[in-house]
Parts: structure tokens; C-alpha cells; sequence
């Protein structure tokens, strides 16, 4: 398998104000694409962009491809159920939803240490293995958010799961929150293929600070600053695919022209990233990936991951020079559709499910107060 898979998670949009109008004509030019390189791993799930990404599968992929010649993993999220029968059904849903047969890869979705204990009492990784057993999944596992302490423990009890799906980038490699490189070792410790998740950081390593920039172009002025973080994911031993959730075509073909043919980072490519990662921490003001985890159970109806990304910007800007930025105008736009940071009632929803464990509330507030001036 080559190691580059497509993630339905950030795809096209034909109105930007809503992530289940997905532009599927663009998307199947670019599974097209995909595909043609000799690429098939297709990675999706039940809330990505909208609820809509599992459709969107069904109409690039299985009604027009044979089954055979792709290969499509999807998630089981204990947020969409609350007893064994809901469960099951959310599985016959997929199933029907994405008219696959089956799935090649499945996983347990986003486990961590708030959500483990609802997946033990509806027994959902036995179940995963149930579905294998069936011939409905051909490879049973899961993916992973919290401390390597926990990965060891599940992998332990479960020694039956096949692989795991880990957030792994040069930024996180040693962050105390996301634990890449400490989780990559236990998963390493248990000869379990890795699937990588977020290599790019939700576009954040696409677009870096300047300084950040000009390390890489100074070494390699053909490439792309994301292929940087995307090879250094695939650099790693045991890392079978890393995902890419492209959201256009130039995104896909600058993926292919680079994973084609992946070389691997030398050493001294793996100390630069390091380097970079430095400068863009000192930078960043808020970590925020954008997989939108956060939105689904708003109360509110705030865009999160929208309004994380216009203050990182500006947070980039000399505001002390400049005084205004067109994120005030685009801060202003979001308002029309969604809840104003401001609207926020601290009832702690958006916290319990992020992947990356950020104070939502408190950076809200700072949101809040700098668009509000």
C-alpha cells in the first residue's frame, strides 16, 4: 500500500458556510487522481464535513469503482449512541450509507479517557471483532487521543486490534497534550501498524510562520512547506498510511507529486521540522486542528474552528502597526450564520470532545475580546 491516504474530513465546499455542501464533482476529479497514481486508501466517518462525508464516499466511490480497488475505513463515535441496539444500527447506517459491503479498515473512533468507559460498557471493541469475524470489516482498530499510559492499557486488553490511527506531526511530537512521539513508541512497542492522523496539524503546517518558511524553501525551494510535515510522518518505521484530508485539487496534486515517490527525511531533515516546530509554537495562539469535533453539540450554534483560525492570524500580524485586519470583516461575516464567540455559555460540551484538550471557553473569551474591540 502506498502511504499516502485521502481524508474525507476537510473536503471542497460549495458554500463555505456549510460543510455538508460538499463540491462532489471536484472531489471525484480528485479521487480520480488519487487513484490513477495507484493511491486507495479512503478514510471517512459518520460526522465529517457535516455528517455528509460517508455519502460523499458512496458517490465518488462505490458507484464508480469497483469494490475491490479501493480500500475505505470508517468509525464507530460513541457520541452518535447510548445503548448496544443504537450502536448496531449506527453500523448497518454506515453500511447502507456508503453502499460498501463492507469496510476494509474500521475503527473505535477517538478514544480517550472520558469516552473509554462508554465504549467498554457497550463493549464496542469486542464488537468491531464481531464484525470482522462476519466478513463486514477486514481490519479492526482504533484511533487514539490521550496519554500513552491509556494506549498501553487498551492494547493490552485487546491485543486483537489490528492497528491504530494516531495524531502524529513534527509540531506534537513531543507536546504534553497530544503525546505523538510517546504514543508512536507504545504503538511500536506492540507491532501495531500505524495509521497517521493530522500530519499537517489541520493546515497548520501548510502555513507556517515566515521565519518557519524560509528554513525549508532555503533547503529545498521546489517543495512544498506541508510536504514537509506529511514525509515526516511517512519517514517514521511502522507508519503503514499517513492521511491527508485535502480540501482542493492543487492540495492533491502537489500530496501526489512528492508521495509518488516519497523519499524519506534524512536526519538532518528531521532536526530542521524540529527547528521549524520551535518557531511556530512561540507563534501560535491557539492549537486548534479544525476537525470541527466541537461544533456538532453546540448550543449556540458558534463557529469554534473559524474563529480559532482569524485570531491565529492575526495573532501573526503586527497589530500594533497595523490596528485592523480583514479578519474583523470576516469575523463579522461568520456572525451573520453562526453564534458570536461572545454567545458562549461555558457549558463545557466543545471541551469534553476535543481531540486536543484545549480550554474552549477561555480562548472564546479571547476571541471574544479581540473582535469585539
Amino acid at each position: 500500500m502506498k502511504k499516502l491516504g485521502f481524508g474525507l474530513m476537510r473536503m471542497p465546499q460549495l458554500d463555505k458556510t456549510n460543510a455538508a455542501d460538499v463540491d462532489v464533482e471536484q472531489v471525484k476529479k480528485m479521487a480520480d487522481m488519487f487513484m490513477e497514481k495507484g493511491f486507495n486508501y479512503f478514510d471517512t466517518a459518520l460526522m465529517y464535513n457535516g455528517s455528509a462525508s460517508e455519502a460523499v464516499a458512496k458517490k465518488v466511490l462505490t458507484e464508480r469503482y469497483p469494490r475491490d480497488s479501493f480500500t475505505l475505513a470508517t468509525k464507530l463515535h460513541a457520541g452518535f449512541f447510548n445503548s448496544v441496539e443504537e450502536r448496531n444500527k449506527i453500523f448497518e447506517g454506515q453500511l447502507e450509507k456508503t453502499g460498501a459491503g463492507y469496510f476494509d479498515y474500521y475503527l473505535v473512533h477517538g478514544v480517550e479517557a472520558d469516552m473509554y468507559p462508554k465504549y467498554e460498557k457497550l463493549d464496542c471493541f469486542n464488537f468491531v471483532l464481531e464484525q470482522k469475524a462476519k466478513g463486514l470489516v477486514k481490519h479492526a482498530g482504533f484511533s487514539f487521543h490521550d496519554t500513552p499510559e491509556l494506549l498501553d492499557e487498551i492494547l493490552t486488553k485487546y491485543p486483537d486490534m489490528e492497528f491504530v490511527q494516531l495524531q502524529i506531526n513534527y509540531l506534537d511530537w513531543e507536546s504534553p497534550w497530544v503525546h505523538s512521539r510517546e504514543c508512536y513508541e507504545v504503538a511500536l512497542k506492540h507491532n501495531k501498524p500505524i495509521i497517521v492522523m493530522e500530519p499537517v496539524k489541520g493546515g497548520t503546517l501548510a502555513n507556517v510562520p515566515e521565519a518557519a518558511e524560509k528554513l525549508f524553501k532555503e533547503h529545498s525551494p521546489e517543495m512544498s512547506v506541508s510536504s514537509w510535515a506529511i514525509r515526516f510522518a511517512a519517514s517514521l518505521p511502522g507508519v503503514m498510511v499517513v492521511l491527508s484530508g485535502m480540501s482542493d485539487i492543487e492540495q492533491m496534486r502537489d500530496n501526489l507529486s512528492y508521495m509518488d515517490d516519497m523519499k524519506p527525511l534524512t536526519e538532518e531533515e528531521k532536526a530542521l521540522c524540529f527547528k521549524a516546530a520551535d518557531i511556530i509554537n512561540s507563534q501560535i495562539a491557539v492549537p486548534c486542528t479544525g476537525c470541527s469535533y466541537c461544533t456538532e453539540g453546540c448550543p449556540e450554534h458558534i463557529a469554534i474552528p473559524q474563529y480559532f483560525s482569524l485570531y491565529n492570524e492575526d495573532m501573526r500580524e503586527r497589530l500594533d502597526e497595523k490596528g485592523w485586519t480583514v479578519n474583523y470583516t470576516n469575523y463579522d461575516i461568520l456572525n451573520n450564520k453562526f453564534g458570536k464567540a461572545s454567545d458562549c455559555i461555558s457549558c463545557g460540551q466543545c471541551e469534553s470532545v476535543c481531540p486536543q484538550h484545549l480550554s474552549i471557553i477561555d480562548n472564546l473569551k479571547k476571541v471574544s475580546e479581540h473582535y469585539g474591540k
